[in-house]
Order: structure tokens, then C-alpha cells, then sequence
């Protein structure tokens, strides 16, 4: 092994639960964060409405009972112990943040400005709350930087463009990664400690998403490949509002400042499915609010999307009949220059891609591929958990989208996601800190790069009679029609089968660019080859779990089934087959009950 770096702690991944794992863990320990795009690039940038924490900063607010609404909004699937940790510490984070110099938008008395959000209420008067705290509709990109210059700061080790290929176990214990250096081609081999993987999620299985290209599923398909399990991979999130056919995200904030969702006939849609918080009903309802309006034949031109309206005349009408006011209780009015000042990053979004412009016209929306409840199974400190025990991994762990906490259950409330990487990515760094300074360094075998050289070489001299690209879009489409907002056994059994005859295909996908310089066709077919491991692994625990709830909408089995389904799931690669095990819900506060809006 030619190039060998030591370090006390290693985190994969330099989104926002990367950063913050790093940052922490390098307070105490030498850290180094290895990242496959340079760090301000990550998808923790694409975050635009905010960081939920019940600061008050306008109303009355209380974390119990942001952890009741999430708790709720999870459909009764997420930890409550994991939640209330979550939520008590969401004050002080996204005060630290402050403190950090994260430029959040302000109130006229100079607290940090908050809006409403899907799912956010106070729960003595239903209505909905200010809550999720902002810098104007760039909030993710603002943690993303500001959490990057204090990693620099700190001195943290990076390896920009390196994209970790396997992870290395030795006597049970994590011991290090694997990863290729994309400018060379050259394999590192990083030794360490402790391993914390923060790679994100995997919309990428499906046509339309809001995901980054990069987003393929790399950390949890890598462990699968190790016998770990994921957890609850079938609750996969659509968000309502993403750009019709594009999938480029329209944040909920937009919804947070007055906006409504309009049907093909002009209709104001959802006050209808969900009468008391209408607009600002959790994703879940949402999303099939509108498939339920275009399958009944109320698309816009009979089309597969709808309109969201953020044009102050229209805002303001509906504002005035919600009874909506401003802080101090005057009448809500919206004004142009308002929409121009809250949401700029969605004007010029519309106005490039749409050649519409968002103050004076409708925007053509549909629901998109956003975010996976499910994942790496976690405790609230990072550890890696792999049964219904909660027996840890030595020195691995994980944080962020990849993994499941699980905080989101069955449906993640918007907002939660930028305090689910700041709050557990602490965490993870602290802990896997902790670890590295009692642990010592495992003999790396002599053979710890053998498994990503052999993957890397079976693509550059694969017999190359598939194409990459076709599997890859074969498989997008099969997921998003078959294993998407609306899922029934026949179709998902017809999917996975697809899934698993594009998987034996994949064996014959051969490179074109043998070459070892930046070579991203290499790279892009070991990614399908994550996505294709994820999508079945989606289909496998979708077609298993026979109920509705949250993300998670079957037709052939419309109710919430707690009786028989108030667990998560487990799924394992064994002996070559995947395996389903169950673990169960921490239930401490509150009861299940039905979700009403």
C-alpha cells in the first residue's frame, strides 16, 4: 500500500453533518474529512427554507412541542427519546451557528427572523408557528459555509475530490476507509480509529429529485456490502414542490410566506385535505394531495403537475381569509418587494429554468424525490447499531441523511433535516473522538485495498456490451413510476424485478475511459452500482411492509397498521441474500393516534 495517512478519526462525507463531525471530533482528536466534491459544493447547500428550533423569537414556542410535531409528523415511526434529545438541543445549536457568523435574516429587534413551516404548530391553538429560523431562501448554503471556515479554522485535515470506495474492518472494528484520488486515479488508504460516515442520501434511484447528481447512496450501499443493516429504507420522502419535469426544489418556505397550491380548474386544493393547517400540512399529505388532484383530472391542461402561487394579490386575498396576521397582529400583506427579499434564490430558479417570474405568474409544480427517512441505524450519539439491541460497531459511525436515528420515522417535517445534521453530527464527532482517544490503532491486513482495486477493475475491463447510462435511467424510471408517492404490490414486485435484471446487466458494464485522470465515466458506473444495491433494497423493504404510513402510501393497504407494523425495519445482505429483521419504537411521551390537519 503506497499511500497509507493516519489519522485519530476519519469522517467520509463534507456536507453539513461532515463538517460538524469533523469539527467537533478535531477538538480532540486528529481529523481528517474526505469528501468526493469540493465541501461548499455539497448538498447541504440545495437547503433553502430553514433550521427548525423554538427559539419564540416572534410567538410562544416550546421544544416539547416542536417534539410533539415531530413526533407526529413522523406518523408515530420516529424514537421519541432520540426526538426530544433532538429538539431540546435545537435552541442552542442554532445559536451556536449564530455565534459561528451564520447570517441569519432578523427581526426589527434583531432576534434571529423565523417563518412558518409544514407541520409546525402550536399545539394548544393547532394553528401553525414561526419556527424555522433562516437566511433568506439560502439557509443550507450559509451553514455549509459557515461551518467550512470554522473546520479551516480549526485546522481539519481535508481530501477534496477523494471518493471513499470501501470500508476497512479488522477484528470487528472499524479500522479505516479506502478511497480513490480523483485527480490521479491513485488508491489511499486512509488508517484511523474511528470512521464516521456522513455521505448523504440516494434520491438519485428516481427520474424526478431534488438530489444532487452526487447523491448516490455511497455509504450505506458500502456498509450494506459489509453485513450492516439499514433501517426503515422503504419511507422515502417526495416534497411537494419541485419544478415540473426538473425536480429543482421549490422550498416550503415559500408556502411559509402565504403561498398556496392551486389545481388546473383555479382551485385552492388544500384546505380540503388538511382544513386546519391547509398549505403547511407535513410533505406527506401534501405530496398526495396532488397526486390525488392530477389523478382525478384537476392537472393543469390535464398534465402531471399543479400551480404553487406566491403572487402578493393572491397571498394576501387567501391570508385575510385564513385570518392570517403579522407578529404584531396587523393584517398578513405580502408585497413584491417582500417575495423579491424572502425567496430570491426560487425567483431566479423560476425566472432560468421556467421563464416564469414568481411575483406576477403561477409556478408549475409537482412532487419530487427529496429525502430518505431511512438509513444507517444510529443511536442519538452516532453509533452504529446493527439489532434490535442496539449492539454498537467499534469505532463506526454515522450522521445526517445516511443515517437513521431515527428522528423522522416515517415522514421528516421540513426544517428538521438542517437540525438532524447539526445536532447529530456533534454528536458523532464527540463520540467518535471519545472513542479514538481509548482506542488504539488495528493492524491494517495486508490486503485492505484488495476489494475497491478488483470493483474498479472488473468496469475498466468489463465486456462493455450495457451501457451505464441505459441502466441507469431504466432504473430511475421503473423506481419513480412503480416504488414512488402512490405503491401497490403488483407494481413494486414489477420494479424490483426490473431493479435485480438491470443489477445481473450491470455485470457487463465496461468503461469506455480506461484512463486514470479524473476519470468520471469510472466513477459514475461504480455509483450506479450503489444505487442499483439501494433500489432493491427500497423495493425489498416497501413490498414487506403492508400498511400506510407517513412517506410510505400503498394502495392495496391504505391504513396505518400499528397492530402489526409499529416497528422499524432491519435489512441485511446475508449469504447474498437480503434479510429482514425488525427493531422497536421508543415510544416515551406520546401515544399513537391518527394524524388530522
Amino acid at each position: 500500500m503506497a499511500n497509507v495517512h493516519q489519522f485519530d478519526v476519519v469522517v467520509i462525507g463534507a456536507g453539513g453533518a461532515g463538517l460538524m463531525a469533523g469539527l467537533y471530533a478535531s477538538r480532540n482528536a486528529k481529523t481528517a474529512v474526505i469528501s468526493k466534491l469540493y465541501p461548499t459544493r455539497s448538498h447541504t447547500g440545495a437547503a433553502q427554507g430553514g433550521i427548525s428550533a423554538a427559539l419564540g423569537n416572534y410567538e410562544e414556542d416550546k421544544p416539547e412541542w416542536h417534539m410533539y410535531d415531530t413526533v407526529k409528523g413522523s406518523d408515530y415511526l420516529g424514537d421519541q427519546d432520540a426526538i426530544e434529545f433532538m429538539t431540546n438541543e435545537a435552541i442552542d445549536a442554532v445559536l451556536e451557528l449564530e455565534h459561528m457568523g451564520l447570517p441569519f435574516d432578523r427581526t426589527p429587534e434583531g432576534r434571529i427572523s423565523q417563518r412558518p413551516f409544514g407541520g409546525h404548530t402550536n399545539n394548544e391553538t393547532g394553528k401553525p408557528v414561526r419556527r424555522a429560523a433562516h437566511a433568506a431562501d439560502r439557509t443550507g448554503h450559509m451553514i455549509l459555509q459557515t461551518l467550512y471556515q470554522q473546520c479551516l479554522k480549526n485546522k481539519v485535515n481535508f481530501f477534496d475530490e477523494y471518493q471513499a470506495l470501501d470500508l476497512i474492518m479488522v477484528n470487528g472494528r472499524a479500522a479505516g476507509v479506502v478511497a480513490v484520488e480523483l485527480a490521479t486515479g491513485e488508491l489511499h488508504t486512509i488508517h484511523a480509529k474511528s470512521v464516521v460516515f456522513a455521505t448523504g442520501g440516494h434520491g438519485r434511484i428516481f427520474d424526478v429529485t431534488s438530489n444532487a447528481y452526487a447523491y448516490t447512496g455511497d455509504g450505506a450501499a458500502i456498509l450494506l456490502r459489509h453485513g450492516i443493516p439499514l433501517e426503515d429504507m422503504e419511507f422515502f420522502q417526495f416534497h411537494p414542490t419541485g419544478i415540473y419535469k426538473l425536480g429543482i426544489l421549490i422550498t416550503e418556505g415559500v408556502r411559509g410566506e402565504g403561498g398556496v397550491l392551486i389545481n388546473g380548474n383555479g382551485e385552492r386544493f388544500m384546505p380540503k385535505y388538511a382544513p386546519g393547517v391547509k398549505d403547511l400540512a407535513s410533505r406527506d399529505v401534501v405530496s398526495r394531495a396532488i397526486y390525488t388532484e392530477i389523478k382525478e383530472g384537476r392537472g393543469v391542461d390535464g398534465k402531471n403537475y399543479v400551480y404553487l402561487d406566491i403572487r402578493p394579490e393572491t397571498v394576501n386575498r387567501f391570508a385575510a381569509q385564513d385570518g392570517r396576521t403579522n407578529p404584531d397582529g396587523s393584517p398578513y400583506n405580502l408585497t413584491a418587494d417582500a417575495v423579491l427579499k424572502k425567496i430570491p434564490d426560487i425567483v431566479d430558479f423560476c425566472r432560468v429554468y421556467l421563464g416564469v417570474d414568481p411575483v406576477t405568474q403561477l409556478m408549475p409544480i409537482q412532487p419530487t424525490a427529496h429525502y430518505t427517512m431511512g438509513g444507517i441505524p444510529t443511536n442519538k450519539y452516532g453509533e452504529v447499531i446493527v439489532d434490535d439491541k442496539d449492539t454498537t460497531v467499534p469505532g463506526l459511525f454515522a450522521a445526517g441523511e445516511c443515517a437513521c436515528v431515527s428522528v423522522h420515522g416515517a415522514n421528516r417535517l421540513g426544517t428538521n433535516s438542517l437540525l438532524d445534521i447539526v445536532v447529530f453530527g456533534k454528536h458523532a464527532g464527540l463520540k467518535a473522538a471519545e472513542y479514538a482517544k481509548s482506542a488504539g490503532f488495528e493492524t491494517l491486513p495486508g490486503d485492505a485495498e484488495s476489494g475497491a482495486k478488483s470493483t474498479l477493475e472488473a468496469l475498466r475491463k468489463g465486456s462493455g456490451t450495457e451501457n451505464a447510462f441505459d441502466i441507469s435511467n431504466e432504473m430511475k424510471q421503473v423506481m419513480f413510476a412503480d416504488v414512488g408517492i402512490y405503491r401497490n404490490e403488483k407494481d413494486m414486485q414489477s420494479a424490483l424485478d426490473k431493479v435485480r435484471e438491470l443489477k445481473e446487466r450491470f455485470k457487463n458494464v465496461g468503461v469506455i475511459d480506461t484512463g486514470k485522470i479524473f476519470n468520471t465515466e469510472l466513477l459514475n458506473a461504480w455509483e450506479l452500482g450503489n444505487l442499483l444495491d439501494i433500489a432493491e433494497v427500497v423495493a425489498v423493504s416497501a413490498i414487506n411492509r403492508k400498511e400506510s404510513r407517513g412517506g410510505h402510501s400503498r394502495e392495496d393497504y391504505p391504513d396505518r397498521d400499528d397492530a402489526n407494523w409499529l416497528k422499524h425495519t432491519l435489512i441485511a445482505r446475508k449469504n447474498g441474500k437480503l434479510e429482514i429483521n425488525y427493531k422497536p419504537v421508543v415510544i416515551t411521551k406520546h401515544q399513537p393516534k391518527a394524524r388530522v390537519y
